[in-house]
């Protein structure tokens, strides 16, 4: 989510020239209208000693603060999550635990940083303030972090598109249509799927649920309002920018999964993931080369299978079967279903994964 900052030496990418150039003048004219910075929070995570805490600096109009935002966010039509004008530079109090400190959000106002906590936060769901200290009248937001303790044992890390919400985000003329024009809160569950979740929360109460997407932080309040409506167990996102970088128009969503991956392995080495994904994207090959990596950390793979038709219109070629079934291919078990019974009676064969 943060954005590098180049090399003294690295000319940044005409887009984020432009883009930079945009916004400042954009940002400019709001704020002689009377627009404030206004802070929108991202639920964090970490360990009782250290968090990771997530937030975004907009310029928004003046307005009191909705408890109900995430609902009424969901109702707009996607391109509106889209019509946002960040704040960077501005300078944000953090307050988490015993500990406070001041950071500058980023070029595209995200603040994303890890923190000490003075003292050790419970585990457990935990609170964290920011202040936003620009601007004539300060903006103050809370946000949630998930802390875990040492002794959780289970993790599931899910993608978003096509394994718990029914999105065609490979399609791209339905994906246009999806993200910029269709109401957010006409998504659809992948069948069965909320149901598994919820059984593998309740056969791992202490369990941490990690929702991953390629998808953009300007819909987080739309994913967390459908993911809340369906029931799906509590967790934080973990999206990534939208538009361009310093160094090219596009950021890889490919990196942007490994990553997070790779990160959330190495912080919390107690914990064994099931993943979850599908085969209309890369969450396949994702998922296979975290496996090699650290086959420790991984307790089964689960991957929900497109039909023929879907395959076709995700632009890709039906084969005899999806590499997820090829043997040798991953050293932890991999199962494979159309939707989240047949994915659970799968799950159901490997030990410690539906039952304790």
């Amino acid at each position: 989510m943060a954005t590098p900052t180049p090399h003294p030496s690295q000319r940044p990418h005409l887009a984020a020239v432009v883009e930079d150039r945009f916004y400042a003048v954009a940002g400019w004219a709001l704020r002689r209208a009377g627009w404030r910075p206004r802070i929108e929070t991202y639920t964090g995570y970490g360990t009782p000693d250290r968090v990771r805490v997530l937030a975004r600096v907009l310029i928004a109009r003046p307005r009191p603060v909705s408890p109900d935002g995430d609902l009424l966010r969901a109702g707009r039509r996607g391109f509106r999550h889209f019509l946002t004008v960040p704040a960077p530079g501005c300078r944000v109090r953090l307050q988490v635990g015993g500990h406070t400190s001041v950071v500058t959000s980023d070029r595209a106002g995200y603040v994303d940083v890890e923190v000490p906590t003075g003292a050790p936060l419970p585990v457990g769901w935990q609170a964290a303030v920011l202040t936003c200290l620009d601007g004539p009248d300060p903006s103050t937001a809370d946000t949630s972090l998930l802390v875990l303790g040492e002794r959780t044992r289970f993790g599931v890390i899910s993608d978003i598109d096509d394994t718990t919400m029914v999105t065609a985000v490979p399609r791209p003329l339905l994906a246009a249509w999806n993200t910029f024009v269709r109401h957010s809160s006409t998504r659809r569950a992948v069948p069965g799927m909320p149901e598994l979740y919820r059984t593998l929360e309740e056969a791992h109460p202490d369990a941490a649920f990690f929702y991953l997407s390629t998808g953009a932080w300007n819909t987080a309040g739309t994913l967390r309002a459908f993911l809340s409506r369906h029931d799906y167990p509590r967790g934080p996102l973990l999206l990534t920018d939208w538009g361009p970088t310093l160094t090219g128009w596009f950021r890889s969503g490919q990196a942007h999964k490994e990553v997070s991956l790779e990160h959330l392995m190495s912080w919390f080495p107690h914990v064994r993931w099931v993943l979850f994904g599908d085969d209309g994207q890369h969450d396949v090959e994702i998922y296979g080369r975290a496996v090699r990596r650290r086959p420790d950390r991984v307790r089964a793979v689960g991957i929900r299978r497109l039909s023929g038709g879907e395959q076709v219109l995700a632009g890709n070629v039906p084969a005899g079967g999806s590499t997820a079934d090829e043997p040798g291919v991953s050293p932890v078990p991999t199962v494979t279903g159309k939707d989240g019974d047949e994915l659970a009676g799968q799950l159901g064969t490997v030990p410690g994964v539906l039952t304790e």
